[in-house]
């Protein structure tokens, strides 16, 4: 068996991975109500049947296990060595679409439908792989095993699950990240504030609202004042505020506020404009405002992450290495009827651990009279570059793109956050724009293709009794 005919063999599976995408897509598997079997909703448990469906007819031995994960074996004779871990959930729909979002469309080369490139285009792709080399009968001196999770959107309780009750191979990979390879993630807090406060005077704030996700830099923000004139308010935006518009409205005696900036990820808030941010520094700079306070609050956070501050330096938590810098997003703050509470979203580098990143942040919050109070938090994940199982993936990925192998650091977490051993190898490669999570998400024909062809390598570079790159079987 030569490497030309595993992969002539899977171009010619084009056409049946199209359609086993397209029956994943059709299924909204975004997490519900939880009902009995299906955890997650049953959307989520929909999808993992039709998983595990496609498993067993590609030769895989497929079972469904908890209700919460599918495990696909190829191969016997002992327990897997190599597992590949894909999601079949994906984040709701939201607005923006010019296709449907559960239903695959196929149009000028790409494959549109939500889960496309997250995580069900690439789940299909490992499919296929595994059922190409079962098909050509490519021996194999281990089992490999392919996981299919139904709850990575919302915190990986179900890998959770599964680890309490299952050992995982000791080398694992997961397609729901970049190519060439990501072993390095940052670590990550979010981080509670809450304080009350009580107002006076004729000039002040009557509410405050921005962001509804702690891990995206809010591109809106609103708030209602009075005693304030929408002259005055315009032109302190005009001056302080470049990045971000200012759209003020006389309603039933307030002046309502609307702060349009630029969202984006909180794990590159740097990438964004953040309309809390700006907003706060626009209202902290109205004069004649010292007996509200409300107002007296937002200049205290206004002090400790400042409009376009995104490393966390005012707070006392700068610090950078090999794997980046730490960053801060400001993400989530409401304020009404004396009540204040808001979300921080810090990713931070292997230089710095969660317990000292949290006491730093636990302090300076105190300090600025703010109660802080942790809503989660994992430490950083790392895998030598120089491993062998590493190192494998990155020659299969050279050989199979002709691109150079690399190793990278990001601020997010993917699907092997925390587990020993375990990195992102694809889907998506360099420089490619895909909308994840966005509307008309996004796979190309061809792309999904080489993720398959990738796949398959990487599995008998791993695993197989032969390596194709260096001859016939």
């Amino acid at each position: 068996m030569q490497k030309n005919s595993l992969d002539e063999y899977l171009e010619r599976q084009a056409p049946a991975m199209w359609e086993a995408l397209a029956s994943l897509v059709e299924i909204p598997s975004f997490r519900t109500q939880a009902e009995p079997g299906a955890p997650y909703g049953p959307g989520p448990a929909k999808a993992l049947r039709q998983g595990a469906q496609l498993a067993n007819s590609l030769g895989l031995h497929a079972q469904l296990v908890d209700d919460v994960m599918v495990e696909a074996d190829l191969g016997t004779g002992g327990a897997p060595q190599l597992g590949i871990l894909c999601h079949l959930d994906v984040v709701p729909e939201g607005a923006g679409w010019t296709v449907p979002a559960f239903a695959l469309t196929r149009r000028d080369g790409r494959l549109y439908g939500r889960g496309a490139i997250d995580d069900k285009g690439p789940a299909v792709a490992a499919l296929y792989a595994l059922g190409a080399i079962h098909a050509l009968e490519l021996p194999l001196t281990s089992p490999v095993r392919l996981l299919l999770g139904s709850d990575e959107e919302n915190g990986s309780s179900d890998l959770a699950l599964y680890r309490s009750k299952h050992k995982l191979p000791p080398m694992l990979f997961t397609p729901d990240g970049d190519y060439p390879i990501i072993n390095v993630e940052k670590g990550m807090l979010r981080m509670r504030l809450s304080a009350s406060y009580h107002q006076a005077g004729a000039r002040r704030i009557l509410s405050l609202r921005a962001g509804k996700a702690p891990n995206a830099v809010p591109g809106q923000a609103e708030a209602a004042i009075i005693g304030i004139s929408k002259e005055e308010v315009e032109a302190a935006a005009a001056r302080l505020l470049p990045g971000i518009r200012i759209t003020a409205q006389e309603h039933e005696g307030a002046l309502h506020l609307l702060a349009a900036g630029h969202g984006a990820h909180a794990s590159t808030p740097e990438g964004g404009e953040n309309a809390l941010t700006g907003l706060v520094h626009l209202l902290c700079s109205l004069p004649g405002m010292e007996q509200d306070g409300l107002w007296e609050r937002l200049c205290a956070l206004g002090h400790l992450f400042p409009h376009g501050e995104t490393d966390g330096r005012s707070a006392g938590l700068a610090c950078r290495d090999g794997s980046g810098a730490l960053t801060l997003a400001f993400s989530v703050l409401s304020c009404e009827g004396g009540a204040l509470s808001g979300m921080i979203d810090i990713r931070f580098p292997l230089c710095e651990t969660l317990a000292g990143v949290t006491q730093q942040l636990t302090r300076a919050l105190a300090q600025a009279g703010f109660t802080a109070a942790p809503a989660m938090g994992t430490e950083p994940h790392q895998v030598p570059g120089s491993s062998a199982f590493v190192r494998t993936l990155l020659e299969v990925y050279s050989r199979q793109t002709g691109l150079p192998g690399y190793c990278m650091a990001i601020g997010g977490g993917t699907y092997v956050h925390g587990i020993p051993g375990g990195v992102a190898f694809g889907p998506a490669f360099p420089g490619e724009e895909n909308h994840m999570h966005g509307a008309d998400e996004f796979i190309t024909e061809e792309h999904l293709l080489l993720n398959a062809k990738i796949i398959a390598h990487a599995v008998l570079a791993l695993c197989g009794a032969v390596d194709l790159a260096k001859g016939e079987a």
